[in-house]
């Protein structure tokens, strides 16, 4: 698969780097990211982005 294809822009993964971006740019930290990523029980970057912007 090529890199950075539709697929991988579009969720977050487990890897740390991943988490830490997405954290950074939800102003929250990994372990948050982490855990909306399990309530959501979903890794789609939409769904865990408003996951964690009901946190705010």
């Amino acid at each position: 698969m090529p890199r950075g294809t539709k697929v991988e822009r579009n969720s977050v993964s487990e890897q740390p780097h991943e988490l830490v971006y997405e954290a950074k740019k939800e102003g929250t930290t990994p372990k948050a990211v982490e855990a909306a990523k399990k309530s959501t029980g979903s890794n789609q970057r939409k769904a865990v982005e408003k996951k964690l912007s009901g946190k705010k």
